[in-house]
């Protein structure tokens, strides 16, 4: 009897850029292909920060300032670094979260809930 591999579900995403080039804007894409069983979204509403992950939504108090979040500069293991915008700014700042202490907060073993992400992105409706 042969083996069924798990299914993954990738998503193709086309990253476009301007950069100048001698005094042209150039324009470049590059498609990326994100495997979506292996990342994690991150969002906020109502003044709390959502992080979805493998059916779970979990939500937890975002700063009373915060507006949004702008870009996942590094994940790591549970501990996140974004960009974040605020009211008090017109400029994003790094914002950090440690999601372990959450996590076990929730009774939610965080060695087995983060071992498969592979990336964050930030995501609104």
């Amino acid at each position: 009897m042969q083996k069924k591999s798990p299914k993954c579900s990738f998503i193709k995403i086309k990253v476009v850029s301007l950069h100048q080039a001698k005094n042209n804007m150039v324009m470049t894409s590059t498609n990326i292909q994100v495997d979506k069983m292996h990342e994690a979204t991150l969002s906020n509403a109502d003044g709390f920060t959502a992080f979805s992950f493998g059916g779970y939504n979990i939500r937890f108090k975002a700063p009373y300032s915060l507006e949004r979040y702008t870009d996942v500069v590094k994940w790591e293991d549970g501990y996140l670094v974004v960009k974040a915008k605020y009211r008090h700014n017109a400029e994003p700042e790094e914002e950090y979260i440690d999601l372990k202490p959450i996590l076990d907060g929730l009774y939610i073993d965080y060695d087995s809930f983060l071992k498969p992400i592979k990336s964050v992105r930030i995501t609104y409706a």
